[in-house]
């Protein structure tokens, strides 16, 4: 089976900063908007983020992306049967290779440029977690290994 080709729809995403929690929370629902008296991070004249979580200290370090990379928020897109309202059936007239490819589409909620890994009583480093040191060094080399040299043919 041949993997799905995924594309991405945004009309007018806003400005987020996800932050990454060291916790699990065993809820898969909606929730409702959470006000500032369960999440108010602080940041110290130092640069540091701190802000305490069910009791429990949390040391924050502000990631950014990589000049050329672009974060998404997304959700997942209804099929094209939920998007149909009424009874007309759509032909398509196109019967080549690229229409029979099977597809996956994500709304975009928002787009951010950085973001906020969070560590129990100590900064989140690159050496001890995957995703700080996923945006530190992994894009990285993986921009190294798929980037090709262009030869000078003479």
């Amino acid at each position: 089976m041949e993997k799905p080709i995924l594309s991405l729809a945004s009309e007018n995403p806003q400005k987020a900063t996800p932050n990454l929690l060291p916790c699990r929370i065993n809820h898969n629902g909606s929730i409702e908007p959470v006000d500032s008296s369960f999440w108010d991070p602080r940041t110290g004249d130092d640069g540091a983020s701190t802000v305490y979580f069910r009791g429990r200290k949390l040391h924050g370090k502000t990631v950014k992306l990589p000049e050329g990379y672009r974060g998404v928020v997304a959700s997942a897109a209804p099929k094209e049967e939920e998007k149909r309202t009424s009874d007309v059936e759509v032909v398509d007239l196109v019967d080549d290779e690229q229409s029979r490819t099977p597809q996956a589409a994500l709304n975009v909620q928002a787009e951010f440029d950085e973001m906020v890994v969070w560590g129990h009583e100590a900064t989140a480093e690159a050496t001890a977690d995957p995703y700080v040191r996923g945006m530190e060094e992994w894009l990285t080399l993986a921009e190294q290994i798929h980037t090709y040299p262009v030869l000078n043919k003479k």
